[in-house]
């Protein structure tokens, strides 16, 4: 591939934003790159091209894997200026990656939590839910989600990754040139000061929906654009609406056009409004109008604060394939889903979480190389998947003439009657860890829940101090962790001792009130959540990887968990 120059690229997912003033962006310094001026490419590891929410996740996680890094951003601020509020909704698997990041604790002092979501069509509601009372949302140490402005968390990972100091974090880098080869890949990054270029083993592509690289690797996608149009307002009140997630389908007061409303962090509200297809941008955005819109939904005496207006359009689209050659394409680079589900940026951070510890094992000589290839296959049956479950809500909600329509009105009506009917309204389902069943690294086994995400549940230590599955992954320092539950016989700790000894394994006994503790390592399981989590009955084990899933599981310690970590490792070229 030959160097190749580009145009200047927008950092939204087509979205057309209006300029806001109403939030203050932290700006970083520029720094001199050394090889400016030795003008020689010195080889990395790892280069992170974006340092949006994605690229940020990635090298905060490689820096806490001790990995070093370069990443490169051709701003200086986090967010977006101009379009700053973006994301604001974060669900449980992120924020359990943000707890192993160390910056859980911002985010929940900062954002707002939430579990209740309510629908409504007309002045009817029409479906609610409580994700306290679904599944085992309530079993995680940390909330279903946590609402909070996106560029919160991007500054958040900035913090973290600086005090960890092993990323170069260099702002005001812009990537202008690209190839690669056999051995490497070299980057032209043009700076304030002038231009160098960089080398790297790994290429991380975390530039976004308008990807520079994507272009030059000719990257094949599906891609799908429709007419919905819609308005954010980001506002505070002078009352406070009920804490919860209101949707409406039809508003009334929004010519029975779609409404969300959700409080973020700094007692600011996000109102999203449903346009008419043909809406002119610059009128639906002007002050007065959206003044407007709001009286009519709150009272003509409702006093507000407008922090932030931007209209905005949507395209979905799914790459073929997420490496090409050196190139891993991350976020918004390898797909683009409509804003419904918070299936954007949370997929953003799980890609970044799958891939930095296959890239940590891989770079200390603990994994195969091949191991690199599973983040394709996992990461892209994710992007399918939530790129489908977000056409489906899009089209819910702008439904085509015909069927579509006739469909949408058959839900709404039974819906206001009928609980089976809740469940087709769709105002977007929210996101979820995406299991992966086609993983050439999970051991899939009958009765297995390998490629399931395993949630932060509680246990004690031995001495009865409380624990949770992060406390164990970070025990693990990047190595697999085996959960054995219940007695392994005598041979079975042999073989235990010497896995020890001869693989990146570390190994815990699991013991409820039944079992005898065998190994110095141990933690109690009164209550069965470890077990629970696992999806595991009676003696056994399990195998967890360093981003919470799942690789295997079995009754016995034989042969097949030998297998399962050679697999795991990328060091089985089988069909498992």
């Amino acid at each position: 591939m030959s160097l190749t120059a580009y145009k200047e690229t927008a950092h939204t997912n087509s979205y057309q934003f209006t300029a806001g003033t109403g939030y203050e962006l932290p700006e970083y310094p520029f720094v001199a790159p050394p090889e400016l001026q030795s003008k020689e490419a010195v080889r990395h590891p790892v280069v992170i091209v974006g340092g949006g929410i994605t690229g940020l996740t990635l090298a905060c996680s490689l820096a806490r894997l001790g990995v070093k890094a370069v990443l490169i951003d051709e701003d200086n601020t986090v967010g977006v200026k101009g379009a700053s509020s973006r994301g604001i909704c974060y669900t449980q698997k992120s924020l359990e990656i943000f707890e192993r990041l160390g910056i859980f604790e911002r985010i929940a002092a900062k954002g707002v939590q939430w579990s209740v979501g309510r629908t409504f069509a007309g002045e009817d509601e029409v479906y609610s839910f409580d994700l306290r009372q679904q599944g085992n949302f309530h079993l995680s140490s940390q909330p279903p989600f946590i609402n909070i402005q996106q560029f919160y968390i991007e500054g958040f990972l900035v913090e973290r990754i600086q005090e960890l100091g092993v990323v170069d974090l260099r702002w005001q880098n812009r990537l202008t040139a690209f190839e690669q080869n056999a051995e490497c890949a070299t980057l032209t990054v043009e700076t304030p000061a002038g231009s160098y270029p960089i080398e790297a083993e790994h290429v991380i592509d975390a530039t976004g929906s308008h990807s520079p690289l994507r272009k030059w690797l000719d990257v094949p996608f599906d891609s799908r654009r429709g007419d919905d149009r819609w308005c954010i307002a980001d506002v505070r009140f002078s009352t406070r609406p009920p804490l919860e997630r209101h949707t409406w389908i039809e508003a009334p007061f929004n010519e029975n056009r779609a409404v969300w409303q959700h409080l973020m962090a700094d007692d600011v509200w996000r109102i999203d409004y449903q346009m008419a297809p043909n809406a002119d941008p610059e009128y639906v955005s002007r002050e007065d109008v959206v003044r407007e819109r709001l009286q009519r939904q709150f009272g003509a005496d409702v006093q507000v604060d407008i922090v932030w207006v931007g209209p905005y359009a949507y395209r979905s689209e799914c790459v073929h394939g997420m490496r090409h050659g050196h190139v891993y394409l991350m976020g918004d680079s390898a797909k683009v889903v409509s804003p419904f589900g918070a299936r954007g940026g949370n997929t953003g951070v799980a890609d970044a979480d799958n891939l930095a510890w296959k890239l940590a094992a891989v770079l200390r000589g603990k994994a195969a190389p091949a191991l690199l290839e599973s983040y394709n296959q996992e990461r892209l049956e994710a992007a399918q998947q939530n790129v489908n479950v977000t056409n489906r809500t899009a089209r819910f909600l702008r439904p085509a003439d015909g069927s579509e329509r006739l469909f949408r009105q058959a839900a709404i009506g039974l819906a206001k009657q009928y609980p089976f009917a809740r469940s087709l309204i769709n105002t977007g389902r929210m996101a979820v860890a995406n299991p992966y069943s086609r993983s050439s690294v999970c051991s899939y086994a009958p009765g297995s829940a390998a490629g399931q995400s395993v949630q932060n549940v509680h246990f004690a230590w031995a001495d009865g101090q409380p624990g949770k599955v992060n406390d164990l992954l970070d025990w693990a320092a990047g190595d697999l962790l085996l959960l054995v539950f219940g007695e392994p016989s005598h041979t079975g700790l042999q073989r235990l001792r010497r896995l020890a000894a001869t693989a990146p394994v570390r190994s815990v006994q699991v013991v409820d009130a039944r079992s005898a503790p065998q190994a110095a390592e141990h933690v109690l399981d009164s209550e069965g959540q470890l077990q629970g989590a696992c999806q595991m009955s009676g003696h056994g084990w399990a195998l967890l990887r360093p981003d919470g899933y799942l690789a295997a599981s079995g009754d016995a310690i034989n042969g097949g968990l030998v297998e399962a970590i050679e697999r795991s490792l990328g060091l089985r070229g089988d069909t498992p």
